[in-house]
C-alpha cells in the first residue's frame, strides 16, 4: 500500500528527490497501453512515470502489473461497508437519511485561520498532517488548477479536463491530452474528491492527492500536461510576479516558496474544497418536502429499495460506497464489476480498461472499477469509465438488462452472462413510469450553486485564458 511516508513531506530541499519520482513509479509502473513502462529521465535520473489512460484524478489508467503487498484490492466487495455513512445506505426508503454530525463552519480540526462552509450533514475532510490546509494554500491552488503554465507546451490546465459547469468532468467519452492524445478513459468529477478513499477509476494504490497530482504533471502513456522537470515548472512560475505573491503568502517565512512540493500541496488543498451538497434533494432529506417534485420522491424510493438496489453501491453523503473523512473508523475500497463487457464469455473487458485487474493481476479483478459518486450526475455524460454510455436513459437500460449486450464487433458479449458480474447486478423489473421517475431523482442531485460558485471558479483577469507572465491575481 503506498503511504505517504515523505514523498511530499516537509520542503522541496529536506526531499530527496529521487525518491519522489520512485514512489510515482508504484503507482504508475507498467500502466501503458502498450503494457508496458515508458520512462524518461527527470532531474535527478529517478525517471519520468508511464502513466496509463490519463492521471487527472479522473482520467488514470490506474496503473501497473506488479503486487499490491499486503493489499488484496480485490476483497473490499460489500462486506465492510460503514453503513454508518448515512444517506442512502437506508434499506427503508420512507425514512430521512442517517448522515454524519454537521461540522460545516467550524475551524476546530486542527487547521488555524480555516474555516470549513460545510453543507449540512458533511463531516470535514482528511487533511494530510504534512498538508495542513489554509486559505492561502486554497487561493494558490485555484490558481494553479486555471493556470496553463502547468502543460509544457501551455496548452491546458487542469480545468481543461475538469470544467466547473460539468461538475468538474469534461463531457468527453475519453479526455484528451495537452498534445492531443486520446486517453482510454473518461475524466471523473472532481466533486467532493476530497473524501475519496482512492483517486481514478481502479488503482487501490493511489490514495492522496498531493501524490496524485504528480501524474497528470508527468505522466507520458499518455501525455495529459506533458511536464519534462520540476525545474520547468518551478522556473515558470517563479517568473510570474502574482505568484511571488501567492507562494508568499502560503509559505511565509521561506526564502524559496516555489517549488513542486507546493504546488501539489496547493493543488490538493483547493481540490479539497470543491464540494457539493446543496442540491434539492439535499434539501428535500433535510426538511423541505418541495424542495423535489413527486417523481423524483418516488424515484428515490425505489433507488433506496431492494427492487433496484442502487444504494449497496451508492450511499451515504457522497452516494459512493468508495468515500472517507476524517475520523472515519473504517476504510473502505471496494470495487464492481456491472457486466458492461464479456467479450470472451470468461468476463473480460477490452484492454487496456481492464480495472483493478491490471494493478493485481487476479483474475477475480477483471472489470472491477469504482462506484463514481451520483452527485450533479445529469451533467456528467457520458458515463462508464469509457464513456461507452451516453445518456441516463441508457444506464438504466444497462441495469435493468442485468449487464450490457454489444451484439456486434470486437467488444460483443452479454454482459448479465459475465461470471466475474456482481452478484448485486441483477435484471430489474421496471415500468415506463419508473424509469422517469429514477431520472428524476438522479436529476434532483444537480447543485446548482455547486457548479456556479465562483469560489471555485477562474481566478484569473477576464481574458487571461493563457495568462500573460505579469497577469496578476483579481480583486476576488
Amino acid at each position: 500500500m503506498l503511504c505517504r511516508s515523505g514523498a511530499l513531506a516537509g520542503s522541496g530541499r529536506a526531499r530527496d528527490r529521487a525518491a519522489l519520482f520512485a514512489s510515482l513509479l508504484i503507482v504508475v509502473a507498467g500502466c501503458g497501453s502498450d503494457g508496458h513502462r515508458s520512462l524518461r529521465d527527470v532531474d535527478s535520473g529517478a525517471g519520468r512515470p508511464s502513466q496509463g489512460s490519463g492521471g487527472s484524478v479522473g482520467t488514470s489508467h490506474d496503473a501497473g502489473s506488479g503486487g499490491l503487498a499486503s493489499r488484496d484490492a480485490g476483497s473490499g466487495g460489500l462486506e465492510s461497508r460503514d453503513a454508518g455513512s448515512g444517506g442512502l445506505a437506508s434499506k427503508d426508503a420512507g425514512d430521512s437519511a442517517s448522515l454524519p454530525a454537521p461540522d460545516g463552519g467550524t475551524d476546530d480540526a486542527g487547521y488555524p485561520g480555516y474555516v470549513w462552509d460545510l453543507p449540512l450533514g458533511f463531516p470535514i475532510p482528511v487533511i494530510p498532517a504534512d498538508n495542513p490546509i489554509t486559505p492561502a494554500k486554497v487561493s494558490l491552488g485555484r490558481y494553479l488548477f486555471y493556470d496553463v503554465r502547468l502543460s509544457h507546451n501551455q496548452i491546458e490546465s487542469c480545468s481543461s479536463c475538469h470544467v466547473q459547469a460539468l461538475a468538474f468532468t469534461d463531457g468527453r467519452a475519453r479526455a484528451v491530452g495537452s498534445t492531443g492524445i486520446l486517453h482510454p478513459r473518461s475524466a471523473m468529477s472532481l466533486a467532493n474528491v476530497g473524501y475519496a478513499s482512492t483517486l481514478t477509476w481502479a488503482n487501490p494504490l493511489e490514495t492522496d492527492l498531493e501524490h496524485q497530482a504528480l501524474v497528470p504533471m508527468f505522466g507520458d502513456d499518455p501525455i495529459e500536461l506533458g511536464l519534462v522537470s520540476e525545474q520547468e515548472i518551478e522556473a515558470r512560475l517563479a517568473a510570474v510576479p502574482a505568484y511571488d505573491v501567492l507562494f508568499d503568502k502560503a509559505w511565509p517565512g521561506d526564502p524559496s516558496p516555489v517549488t513542486l512540493d507546493h504546488v501539489v500541496q496547493a493543488l490538493a488543498s483547493f481540490e479539497r474544497t470543491i464540494i457539493s451538497g446543496r442540491s434539492p434533494f439535499d434539501r428535500y432529506q433535510y426538511g423541505d418536502t418541495d424542495a423535489i417534485t413527486e417523481s423524483a420522491k418516488r424515484g428515490y424510493a425505489l433507488f433506496n429499495s431492494e427492487t433496484m438496489g442502487c444504494f449497496h453501491c451508492h450511499l451515504g453523503f457522497d452516494l459512493t460506497d468508495h468515500v472517507n473523512w476524517a475520523g472515519k473508523a473504517f476504510l473502505d475500497t471496494p470495487y464492481h464489476n456491472t457486466g458492461l463487457y464479456n467479450i470472451d464469455g470468461k468476463g473480460a473487458y477490452p484492454e487496456p480498461n481492464t480495472g483493478v485487474y491490471h494493478v493485481t493481476g487476479k483474475p477475480q479483478d477483471m472489470g472491477r472499477f469504482k462506484a463514481p459518486t451520483l452527485r450533479n450526475v445529469a451533467v456528467t455524460a457520458p458515463y462508464m469509465h469509457d464513456g461507452s454510455i451516453a445518456t441516463l436513459d441508457e444506464v438504466l437500460d444497462h441495469y435493468q438488462a442485468g449487464g450490457r449486450t454489444i451484439k456486434s464487433g470486437p467488444y460483443a458479449g452479454n454482459g448479465n452472462l459475465s461470471p466475474l458480474k456482481d452478484p448485486l447486478v441483477e435484471p430489474l423489473t421496471l415500468t415506463a413510469q419508473n424509469r422517469v421517475d429514477v431520472i428524476a431523482f438522479l436529476d434532483s442531485l444537480t447543485d446548482s450553486e455547486f457548479l456556479h460558485d465562483p469560489a471555485f471558479a477562474n481566478p484569473w483577469p477576464p481574458g487571461a485564458t493563457s495568462p500573460s507572465a505579469d497577469s496578476g491575481p483579481d480583486a476576488r
